[in-house]
Order: structure tokens, then sequence, then C-alpha cells
């Protein structure tokens, strides 16, 4: 049976490396995880039981293709505390993670063939999800003066639209307030749409993360309780649109989707609420960050932006191979530590970066970079 075109994307590396880990595991080994982005704590325990009364209570069917009522209210009143942004909570739509969102976003703005500018490195799954709409991801070489993060004078004037991500994955570092109005403006002088994926909102280590709803109600805002609520598997995120959007995104929401886990989306109401939990878990990364900055140099791996949100440290590692996949894969091996080529986030830059993840105990990054400290002196 034929194949389209379309459906020819490339791996999510690092879920390749899952497996491997995996198996080595399965194989008897102890492994040390550095390549995920996953939290190693569970969904806040408010979620949980939650989730509890309401299988008791609940037949848990379908919701409207929007997300609870009470869900989307909820996450406007976050926009308030976090920000100080008065959202209406009509524009905000629960989606099936983050990823339901990126597909509803790029659905709704762009048409089959249109350029779409990415910061390179960065998140693998847009390039490959606006190729497998038909789109054409346009990489925008990032560089480290600009902490990896693109300004205007990196868009070509042929772009669509422009996706950002703040804080960014790979490399942790943050758009400030003039940085993400300046890209708005750019993108607002010359028609392009503005998507900001704001992910790892909540993570942060120094100042806090801006918003693009605080400069501009023209954008798409990508978020979801994934990483800072720490609910990764349960799938369920939100976006943020203009007013005049939202049908548009409903009408595709209810066809693709039908409408997001009901019991996800239980369990993220009640999360918003554990504030004093989740900001625990936040303790943890900033030790871990520190653990990471001051091991990993002494590891040999002292070319790093650092990071102001996440849970990552983007490495320069051309001192030590122009073969980041080998590299991880020979780390994998020999250290029992799995991290992530960089070729997942710059397919032509990243045969020389690993990115390093935190995400994991504090006790596991301490091994971790134990291990990575004596694989490095014995490779030497």
């Amino acid at each position: 049976m034929r194949k389209s075109n379309r459906s020819e994307v490339d791996p999510f590396i690092v879920m390749d490396v899952m497996e491997a880990a995996r198996a080595a595991e399965e194989a008897g080994r102890h492994i040390i995880h550095m390549e995920v982005g996953q939290p190693s704590t569970p969904a806040p325990e408010a979620a949980r039981r939650a989730v509890e009364t309401a299988m008791e209570a609940d037949s848990l069917g379908y919701t409207v293709a929007l997300g609870l009522p009470a869900l989307r209210r909820g996450i406007a009143q976050l926009y308030d505390r976090w920000y100080g942004v008065d959202l209406d909570p009509a524009r905000v739509v629960v989606t099936s993670g983050s990823s339901a969102a990126f597909l509803l976003s790029f659905t709704t703005l762009f048409d089959s063939g249109d350029r779409v500018g990415l910061g390179d490195p960065g998140y693998p799954s847009y390039r490959q999800i606006l190729k497998a709409l038909g789109l054409t991801p346009v990489g925008l070489p990032t560089s480290p003066g600009n902490r990896f993060q693109p300004v205007p004078d990196d868009l070509p004037d042929d772009l669509a639209g422009l996706m950002v991500a703040s804080p960014a994955n790979p490399s942790g570092t943050m758009l400030d307030k003039d940085a993400l109005s300046d890209l708005a403006s750019a993108c607002r002088a010359r028609d392009m749409s503005f998507i900001s994926d704001e992910i790892y909102h909540g993570l942060h280590y120094e100042d806090r993360a801006v918003s693009a709803l605080e400069i501009t109600d023209e954008v798409h805002v990508i978020n979801s309780f994934s990483k800072y609520f720490s609910m990764t598997g349960w799938r369920v995120g939100w976006m943020v649109v203009p007013d005049d959007h939202v049908r548009t995104v409903e009408r595709l929401a209810q066809n693709m989707f039908i409408c997001p886990p009901h019991v996800s989306q239980v369990a993220a109401l009640a999360a918003l609420d554990a504030v004093d939990e989740l900001e625990a878990n936040r303790q943890v990364y900033v030790k871990n960050r520190e653990l990471m900055l001051d091991g990993l140099p002494k590891a040999g791996f002292d070319k790093i932006a650092p990071p102001d949100g996440a849970f990552y440290v983007y490495a320069d590692v051309s001192e030590h191979t122009d073969d980041s996949r080998a590299f991880a894969a020979e780390i994998l091996r020999e250290a029992g530590v799995a991290v992530t080529p960089g070729l997942d986030f710059d397919p032509d830059r990243g045969a020389t970066t690993l990115r390093f993840s935190y995400a994991r105990s504090t006790a596991d990054i301490e091994e971790g970079l134990r291990r990575l400290r004596d694989f490095m002196a014995a490779r030497a």
C-alpha cells in the first residue's frame, strides 16, 4: 500500500534513546536518565484524589470540544495569578497535550506549502508536525550570543509565521519582555502569525518567564500541564487564541479529537491549586541546576549557556565528537547515562551538541554527574 510523502518525517531521537535505555534496564543495568524532559514526581496529590472521587461519582464521558468550562476558567485565573493578565476564559482551549495544540494552531493559521520559522536549536516535533501537515519548517540558526533565541534580523520576509519558545527546549533560555515584544512587532509588521510555546512556564530560576499575552492578543499561546504541573502522561494542555479564532479552533478540535480526556481535565483542574507541592518540586530543579552547572564543566562539558528555566543544559561537545548520536550511544553503553544528541534539536549543527536533562531526583543527578566525570576521565 502506498504512503504519503507527508508521512516521511524524521524520528524523535530522544524516544529512540529512551528505548535503548529501557532495553539496557531490562538487561539488568541501572541507567541514569538525563535524556527525557519528564519530571520524576507524580501528578499533584490533589489531582490524584480528584480523579478517585470523579471515578466513583461520574461516568467521565465526552466533554465539550473546548474543554470543561471550570478548567478553562481556572486556566484564565492562572494568567491573572502569574502575569496579571485579565483573560477571558472563552479564549482558552483545552487540548490533548500541547501536541494537539500544535496541530490545531498550525492548521488554523497556515495553508499547505506555507513557510514557518523556528529557532534552531528547537523542539524537534515542531518541524515534523509542520512537515506532516504539508507545511515547510524554516530553521533559523540562532547564536550563543543571543542565548539560542531568534531575533527580528533572523526572520526572512517570506515566512507565514514564527514559533518561539521561552523557556526554550533544549537550551532553557528565555526571552525577556523587550525581546519578545520585538519579535511580536516584527511579525505584526510583516503579516506573520505569531505562536508562543510557553510549556515550561513556572519552571524559572531567577526572573519569571514573560507570557506573550502580556504583550499582544494577536498570538497563539500554547502551554501544558506536563512540565510544571508534573502531568506528562495525562496528556492535557491548552492554548489561548484571539477571539475570532475560537470557533475555527473549536470546529477543528471537534473533528480531530472530539474532546480532551475527561479524566485528565478533572486532574488538571485540581492541580491548578497545588501551589505548595508544585513549588517544592521546582526547588528540586533549582538544586539540580546548581549541581549541573558545577558538575558538567568538571566532567569536560564546559561550553554551555546557563539555563534561565525548564530543566535542560545544552552543551557544545565539538571538542569531544563530531557525531553526537554515536557519542550519546557511547555514554549510555559505557557510563550508563542516557543523554540526547543535539541532532534532535538542530539538524545542521546538532552533530556537535548534547542535551542534558536534570528533571530527575537530586540523587540521580549527583550519580549521573559522577558517572560522566569517570567516563570522560577514562576517555581522555
